[in-house]
């Protein structure tokens, strides 16, 4: 079944100075979506939303509020229960005999919850706590105190089929409420794996389960005589504690699975130096991490792996990170079939010089910063492979991110219900990586209510979205195919300098792939440059379809290239304000509106600080003005859509500090950006300030999307020069 039926320098967020207008009304998403969606990591349970299942007690959401409970709920609802006989109770799809409950409790409460198997309660309850929840990050610009959910698992001491009923109850004695029931994961757990049959039990060298005393010294005991004798160190059943990291290289170590052996503590290892061949496999790590301190290593695994090394079937909670590879070279890695869940930052983060290594079919819930992270710092990630993970719930970023790096790919994934200060998937030159190069491949993923509004910035993060923050893209070809975005909050993709120097996007293809639903825009470009969209269709957009607006305004707006798009034709024509998701496109102008006001502008060329946008600005005091002496100058406006047109106000600035003048112009149109037509032919238009300093235009009326105006002459200055272009229907 599939899951869907930073570091210290990862702290930096979205703080670039970029156009602000009122702060957008947080969207409301549709819910309950109770069937979710086939894509992402095969894992061995099934997941049942609360608000999906029988209950009695307050279901609360949808809401996307930062900091709001419901907003970091899956789907954006739970249940809570607040009374005594208030329950959520699930009927199962499929055989399980174990109990994984994504639940919240009021900070510094904690206790237990009741638990029913078709009508009898267990004599074991659940624990529930806020200890690891309720987290502030002040140092993070922009964060709200956040991760307000846990997890506590349970083994239900007997086997159950599908129609089996398992209830959590508030029952006397429960008393850490209010309750909030986000969801349940039901898991036919196997028993316990065996013993390798050459495998030597850590119990042999001192380590004794369950007692509660610091078994470091018989693990480093362990691993010494394992790396010596090539036979694999065997955890048993228990949970074992491991007081100081322990380092690992040339060995592997085994347990009997993740519901049995459990290593706690909260760097359980951490390697300087390694060469390789390195398995960890079958075992738990359980921290105690209850705040983000980015100085300390308090990892699951931090460190270095060297070469040939396999991760597989481990379940990491309670840490910082799940996995933090850094301090040497890594090569040839396998991360496979493991959990990571209720971790205060990123759940893996190759930070840099990791090379032709894999993360897959990994399962990801509830972490503090992104969840799979290539972070290329100082030396390059690359060859690396993100496949088919499932990322639920990421806080403060996003929830896969390939930050520079050569040739790294993220295919396949499942990205549901990001939050704030990040979106889904992200491709950039952030965070000082070494800038991307070769081929960055984005293939066959899917989003669902993936991006948020950013706090700093105040408008939307999309779903999939590209910065050139660092740097512009130069030297890569970033190939983004077939991915599926679903109920995007805001924007859907989105191109974006974050430094708000305006550097040119380029070096991006996106082909095929389909919106399905999107608060605001299918596109949202901040800055110029060149892209190339083909085949990607779009539907329920919640504004219209492409936002095209660069910061700087002195900046050309995006070029998109390409064909066979459908249902995103529309262009949002006002760059000085940010709509409100499903707010709907702007209304249809009447005869009296300046249809060009604000709108999209490009020019043949500028001079510094007379910019196009100066055109639209409704401003007769400021102008754009071509390059000087290289004739001629056009400047283009997008309407946003196809619309009548039946006049043209051209101005300069009023002053009578302006000696009069004639401009030699023609205007030309286009219902599609590449074909024009002349509507009115090259002609000597006289501007003088004693009488306004303005002329009227009045082709023959026509269905026009762009407007271009053509100075071939300017009798006063040798270059063009309008201060307000205005367009009306009649």
């Amino acid at each position: 079944m599939t899951a869907g039926t930073a570091g210290a320098a990862l702290t930096a967020v979205l703080l670039a100075a970029v156009p602000a207008g009122a702060e957008p009304t947080a969207p409301v998403p549709a819910a309950p979506d109770c069937a979710g969606v086939d894509a992402g990591a095969e894992v061995p349970f099934f997941e049942i939303e609360a608000e999906c299942a029988a209950h009695r007690g307050t279901v609360i959401g949808p809401d996307l509020t930062q900091a709001s409970l419901p907003s970091e709920a899956s789907g954006r609802q739970a249940v809570r229960l607040s009374a005594a006989g208030d329950h959520v109770e699930f009927t199962l799809t499929e055989p399980a005999n174990s109990l994984n409950l994504r639940y919240s409790v009021p900070d510094g409460r904690s206790g237990t919850l009741s638990v029913y198997v078709n009508g009898r309660r267990l004599d074991q309850r659940l624990a529930v706590t806020a200890k690891y929840s309720h987290v502030r990050t002040p140092f993070i610009p922009g964060s709200k105190i956040h991760h307000f959910y846990d997890e506590s698992r349970m083994l239900l001491g007997r086997s159950l089929g599908a129609g089996d009923r398992v209830r959590v109850q508030v029952d006397a004695g429960d008393e850490a409420g209010p309750y909030t029931v986000d969801l349940a994961d039901f898991e036919q757990v196997a028993a316990p794996l065996p013993a390798p049959g050459d495998a030597l039990p850590v119990t042999g060298f001192g380590a004794t389960p369950d007692d509660g005393r610091d078994d470091t010294a018989a693990f480093r005991a362990g691993i010494q005589e394992a790396r010596s004798s090539g036979r694999p160190l065997w955890i048993p059943r228990g949970t074992f504690e491991i007081g100081s990291a322990l380092q690992v290289d040339q060995v592997t170590i085994r347990g009997a699975g993740p519901w049995y052996s459990v290593l706690h503590g909260d760097n359980v290892f951490n390697n300087n130096h390694a060469t390789g061949g390195i398995e960890l496999r079958d075992f738990a790590i359980f921290g105690e991490v209850t705040e983000r301190v980015d100085a300390q290593p308090a990892n699951g695994f931090h460190g270095v792996l060297g070469t040939g090394s396999t991760l597989s079937n481990l379940w990491i909670q309670h840490t910082k990170c799940g996995l933090w590879l850094m301090n040497g070279a890594t090569r040839d890695l396998t991360v496979e079939d493991s959990r990571f869940l209720d971790l205060q930052a990123d759940g893996i983060n190759f930070d840099g010089n990791v090379k032709n290594s894999t993360i897959r079919n990994n399962f990801f819930r509830n972490t503090g910063d992104d969840a799979i992270a290539l972070w290329s710092n100082g030396v390059s990630d690359s060859g690396d492979s993100i496949v088919r993970n499932t990322v639920i719930q990421p806080n403060l970023a996003n929830g896969i991110a390939v930050y520079g790096g050569e040739s790294n790919s993220v295919v396949g994934n499942l990205v549901r219900d990001t939050n704030a200060l990040g979106g889904g998937i992200h491709v950039g030159n952030r965070f000082n990586a070494t800038p991307l190069t070769g081929t960055i491949l984005v293939e066959g993923n899917t989003t669902v209510r993936a991006g948020a509004l950013d706090p700093n910035w105040q408008f939307g993060v999309g779903a999939l979205w590209f910065d050139g923050r660092d740097s512009a893209f130069s030297g890569v070809d970033i190939r983004v195919r077939d991915n599926r975005l679903i109920d995007s909050p805001y924007e859907a993709i989105q191109f974006i300098d974050g430094s708000g120097q305006g550097k040119p996007m380029g070096n991006v293809t996106v082909e095929g792939g389909s919106i399905e639903g999107a608060g605001t825009f299918a596109v949202q470009a901040q800055t110029g440059g060149t892209v190339s969209i083909s085949d990607l269709s779009a539907t329920g957009l919640g504004v219209t379809g492409l936002y095209n607006c660069p910061y700087p305004s002195d900046r050309q707006p995006l070029t998109i290239d390409g064909s066979g798009n459908s249902g995103w034709d529309g262009t949002w024509t006002d760059c000085s304000s940010w709509p409100d998701p499903g707010s709907g496109p702007p209304p249809e102008p009447g005869p009296d509106d300046n249809l060009a006001l604000h709108g999209p502008v490009t020019a043949s060329g500028n001079v510094g600080g007379y910019p196009p946008a100066a055109a639209v600005d409704g401003d007769a005091d400021t102008y754009w003005e071509s390059t000087n002496g290289a004739f001629p100058g056009t400047i283009t406006v997008d309407l946003g859509r196809v619309t009548e047109v039946g006049r043209i106000v051209l101005a300069l600035p009023p002053s009578t500090a302006w000696p009069a003048r004639t401009q030699t112009l023609s205007v030309l149109g286009s219902t599609d950006g590449q074909r024009y037509a002349t509507l009115a032919g090259p002609e000597g238009y006289r501007f003088d300030p004693a009488t306004g300093n303005s002329v009227t235009i009045q082709p023959a009326a026509s269905e026009q999307r762009y407007l271009r105006l053509r100075v071939t002459a300017n009798s006063e200055w040798p270059a063009a020069q309008v201060a307000e272009l205005e367009v009306y229907r009649e």
